[in-house]
């Protein structure tokens, strides 16, 4: 029984890391979405730009190409209301946090953030509108 309840303990401390860690990672996502989300409310292109994955600077190759996507294909992240952050999945091996959106119009919206690490720490890799202009509550 005492050999049991040893292992037992051990067992529950080797898994309060692996909590620790999965939530420090929550926290650091969040923070990046929400640092980027920031970014485009001062209309601080570079600073946004910043928090995307290199294959997304890759692909916009500028801060500016980067915002006027934002601007006329995602409007609702460019000048948010209000944010929520839902649920974080792991869904074919990458990560996606789940986002909900409130424009100014009262209007809201479900987005999907895949998000990578890198050697800089967590990136925004894609974003994926789930939800366009939902009823209001």
């Amino acid at each position: 029984m005492r050999k049991f309840m040893l292992m037992s303990i051990c067992v529950a401390m080797m898994a309060l890391p692996v909590s620790a860690s999965a939530e420090g990672r929550d926290t650091a996502i969040t923070g990046v979405i929400h640092d980027q989300i920031a970014a485009f409310l001062r209309g601080d292109a570079e600073a946004a730009f910043a928090h995307a994955s290199p294959m997304i600077q890759g692909l916009f190759g500028s801060s500016e190409r980067f915002a006027a996507m934002v601007q006329s294909g995602y409007p609702m992240v460019w000048q948010p209301d209000e944010v929520r952050y839902l649920d974080l999945r792991t869904v074919a091996g990458g990560l996606w946090q789940r986002v909900m959106i409130t424009d100014p119009e009262g209007r809201v919206h479900l987005l999907d953030y895949q998000m990578v690490e890198t050697g800089a720490g967590w990136k925004i890799n894609a974003v994926q509108l789930l939800t366009a202009e939902a009823p209001t509550a």
